[in-house]
Parts: structure tokens; C-alpha cells; sequence
């Protein structure tokens, strides 16, 4: 419970009407959430505006509402706010509303298309090594220290997110690595909360279904950086041509990385197997445990970013070398049959092709690359050929499947997938819509030696089909029909 002045602290007012010192419970922006004493706030969002539902958020008891739109028919008894942009109003209220947690703790923000996951997840890992305890919100999961709380989008609400800082802060972490979505940055879902550093990792083709253009996607990304507060700092992939846009007008102090250009943080490739990484750091050769050129950049960051934290040099580079990748991002797939199975993310034309130029610069040519991928329905439709023609390009064998078809036919996605592979690999492809199957086909058709990319999903447990999730994880599918193939003897029936 907090009073109305105190959670309006910063928000700039438009017009105000009715007792601003009253005590609120909680803070809603769902009409169907409302109890009696909260305060609703009526925010316009993708699908739904939140001024329609003000008059129902009343009869359930909300005595304040916030809005962008004068209502002249309010209740005398309900305290109205008027406020140019409900969305980042929200943001700094459940800010207030919470104790600000997010100044409260050593807050890192990580945005870019690919590596976020990876990046926000080394730096956790590297954190705790590190003796601190730590708090993590990714696409994979949330953690407060050690303790697991599954998340359902890459960046929560405005309440979730400092609810959840709250509780890092009530459980002693000092540090908490987040990823930080064009969406939320759009939706102004961070809005009000104080970070300490933000990292830019790259950007490339993606959620244009949401962003409409290219233009509009990097301005989104950018945004971030130009509202960084001065005492912050942006640490930038200077490889990335749009890297040094980004930090074009932020008030925060400007760092680079990067293994090709001129950076504050370099490093070189001496090696890289399926096995692991090795680098020269400073002139040091470090051996780690994750794989390919993007994680050498992922690595980068982590150890730019916590040199700008103050931490050690040597202790950064001796305990990042204990740490692992996150959960389906270039996760190999133990087996006995000496299959090298690989389950990735990768979900974004770049990101297939990093995953795939990874394996084509470690694979020695004497075994076969065998891929299979698909693309979500209702998302960015324009990669999909792009993704098709790509994995013919870096593949041996491709099969075309379903990823999450959501509210899309899966035909029509794999449809759209073939449009871009070329007549000439028209004889290394194949259609199998059911992805179970399709990974027991790839399989099948393996021998020892022989590598298998399953792309697309990751760390995913489900598959959503027209508003149901499905139990199906990735790794588990291809665990099993490797045991059952290779262990079963069906290599020999």
C-alpha cells in the first residue's frame, strides 16, 4: 500500500481531479484485476485500450484512475489523473509503487536481435562465481539468486518486472543482468527503472510482423540508449555497423567491443572446435567452454561489462572460463552414438546463419550437416524464404518443419520457407510438417560422426498450435530418437 502523491512522484501530470492523498493497494491495468481501493490505469495497448474498460475498473472499486484521456462522467468519489502517456507512467508508478528496487541494485540491461539470452545469462553465471548474489531476468527463465521463477516473455510487464526487483533486493542481491526487448522498450514497459550499464549486441532482421520496417525496429533499440541517465554506461558490438548509432545521443559513457574493429574491449580467435573457444585476451590465451565466433562476441561482452563494474581482470577471465552456455543456444546433445547434435535457438535468418557458418568453420567435410528448422506463425513472415535459402546454402540435408505455427497452417509457413531455396538444392531438401518426426528422420538418416542442427526453438518446452502448448522440448526428442535409433538397432532392421 502506498499513497497517490507518492506513487505519481515524477509522472508528469496533464490535469488532476479529486483527493490525491488516498492509500492504493495495488496498481492494475487489467479492468479484470481491479479490487476495491486499487488504482487503475488505462493504457492503450497492440490490441486492446484500456480507457474502454475505466467505467467497469470503477464498479469493481477502483478508487484512481490514471488516463490520457479526460473523463468528464467519473464518479466524484474517484480520484482521476490525466497524464499524457499512460504506458510510461505505468512503468515509473510500479516503480514508486515498489521502493524504486531497480536503484536499489547494480541493474544491467541487455538488448540487441541475438545474444541476449546468452549474454544476461554469462554475466549471471559470472556474478555468482564472483561471490555476489544475483538476480537474472531472460527468455529462459528468471532467477533470484538461486532460486527459479520461469518467465513467459523476454521482458515482463512494468509490475512484474519491479515486483520481482523488489524481491531481489528483499533477498540481498546486488546485482541483476536483464534482457531488454524492443517490444518493452516500444510498450514502455521499463520505463522508471535506473540502470546502472546497457549492452547493444547486434541487430538484424526480425519482428518486422511488429515494428513494420527495419528503420523503426533500430530507432526502438536506440531508444534505450538515448534515455540512459548520465552517471550509466553503454557498452556497444562496434563490428555491428549500427553499433556507434546506437550510443549517437545517449547521455551515458560510451564503450565499444569487438574482435574485427578498433574497441575498448578486443580479443582474437586462436581456436574454435566443437569442444570449446580459445582466445587471446590482453595477450593471454583463455580456453572456454562455449563455441563459435558469436559466443567469442557474447564473451566480449560479459568481460567488457563487468571490467566497467570494477571487477578484476584475472578473476573476470578465470571465472568465466568455469561458466556454460544458456539452456538451447548451441547446446550440444550428449550421446554414445557419436552423432554431434546441436539444439539452438536460432530463429532469425543471421542467427541460423552464425549457428551454421559456427559448425562449417569447425566441421571437417567427411560427415554430413543435416538441419532442421521451421518458422513461428504470426511472426515476421519475410525471413522465411530468407531462412530456407540459407540453411540449403551451409547443409547437406534440410528438413523443413513446423516450429510454433500459432494461429498459421504449418503447410502454409513451410510453404513460404521453400520459396527461397534454390532449384539446385531442391534434391537435398525434404517436408516432414510433424517435428518429431522430422528430428527422427534427421537422425535416421545420420551416421557416426555426422552433425544434426536442430533450429528454431532452444530452450522451448512446448509447441504452440492454435492457442494451445503442446508438451515438446527439443533436446528430449532428439535425445530419445538417438537412443532409440542408434541404441534400438533400427540402423540395422
Amino acid at each position: 500500500m502506498a499513497l497517490l502523491k507518492d506513487i505519481l512522484y515524477k509522472v508528469p501530470l496533464v490535469a488532476t481531479s479529486g483527493d490525491m492523498s488516498i492509500a492504493v493497494n495495488e496498481i492494475q491495468f487489467d479492468s479484470r484485476q481491479v479490487n476495491v481501493g486499487d488504482l487503475f490505469v488505462a493504457v492503450k495497448g497492440t490490441h486492446v485500450d484500456g480507457h474502454e474498460y475505466i467505467d467497469k475498473a470503477i464498479e469493481k472499486g477502483a478508487s484512481a484512475i490514471i488516463a490520457e484521456e479526460w473523463n468528464e462522467h467519473h464518479k466524484s468519489d474517484v480520484t482521476f489523473v490525466q497524464v499524457k502517456d499512460s504506458a510510461g507512467a505505468l512503468g515509473i508508478m510500479c516503480s514508486n509503487f515498489y521502493g524504486n528496487p531497480s536503484a536499489k541494485l547494480t541493474l544491467v540491461g541487455v538488448t540487441g536481435t541475438n545474444g541476449k539470452t546468452s549474454v544476461a545469462t554469462l554475466l549471471y553465471q559470472l556474478f555468482r562465481n564472483l561471490g555476489y548474489k544475483t538476480g537474472l531476468m531472460s527468455t529462459v527463465q528468471n532467477k533470484i539468486d538461486e532460486e527459479i521463477i520461469f518467465s513467459t516473455h523476454t521482458t515482463g510487464d512494468a509490475k512484474q518486472l519491479n515486483k520481482l526487483l523488489a524481491q531481489m533486493v528483499v533477498k540481498g542481491c546486488t546485482h541483476c543482468f536483464m534482457e531488454v526487448s524492443s517490444h518493452s522498450i516500444h510498450q514502455r514497459r521499463i520505463a522508471g527503472l535506473t540502470f546502472k550499464g546497457a549492452i547493444f549486441t547486434n541487430i538484424t532482421h526480425d519482428h518486422l510482423d511488429y515494428h513494420k520496417t527495419f528503420d523503426e525496429y533500430i530507432k526502438v533499440k536506440k531508444k534505450f540508449f538515448d534515455e540512459l541517465p548520465a552517471p550509466s554506461f553503454s557498452l556497444v558490438n562496434v563490428d555491428d555497423r549500427r553499433g556507434r548509432i546506437m550510443i549517437q545521443n545517449t547521455k551515458s559513457h560510451k564503450f565499444t567491443y569487438g574482435l574485427k574493429s578498433m574497441a575498448d574491449f578486443k580479443a582474437k580467435i586462436l581456436s574454435n572446435t566443437f569442444q570449446g573457444l580459445e582466445l587471446d585476451i590482453n595477450n593471454q590465451s583463455i580456453w572456454f567452454s562455449l563455441v563459435g565466433e558469436f559466443s567469442a562476441y557474447n564473451l566480449l561482452a560479459v568481460i567488457g561489462m563487468a571490467t566497467l563494474l570494477d571487477e578484476d581482470p584475472e578473476e573476470i577471465l578465470t571465472q568465466l572460463s568455469k561458466v556454460k552456455t544458456a539452456k538451447g543456444r548451441f547446446e550440444t546433445v550428449q550421446n554414445d552414438a557419436g552423432v554431434i547434435a546441436i539444439v539452438d535457438y536460432a530463429h532469425t535468418p543471421d542467427a541460423l546463419e552464425n549457428v551454421l557458418k559456427t559448425i562449417q568453420s569447425i566441421r571437417t567435410r567427411n560427415e554430413k550437416l543435416i538441419t532442421v528448422f521451421g518458422c513461428g506463425g504470426n511472426r515476421d513472415k519475410e525471413k522465411r524464404p530468407l531462412m530456407g535459402d540459407i540453411a540449403c546454402k551451409y547443409s547437406d540435408k534440410v528438413i523443413i518443419t513446423s516450429d510454433n505455427p500459432r494461429d498459421e497452417e504449418p503447410e502454409e509457413i513451410i510453404k513460404q520457407i521453400q520459396e527461397g531455396v534454390k532449384p539446385s538444392d531442391y534434391k537435398k531438401t525434404l517436408v516432414i510438417t510433424d517435428r518429431k518426426e522430422a528430428i527422427k528422420t534427421a537422425v535416421s538418416m545420420a551416421e557416426a560422426e555426422d552433425i544434426i542442427l536442430v533450429a528454431g526453438k532452444g530452450h522451448e518446452n512446448y509447441q504452440e498450435v492454435k492457442g494451445v502448448k503442446y508438451e515438446f522440448d527439443d533436446e528430449k526428442v532428439l535425445k530419445e530418437m538417438i537412443s532409440l535409433i542408434f541404441n534400438g538397432n533400427e540402423k540395422n532392421e
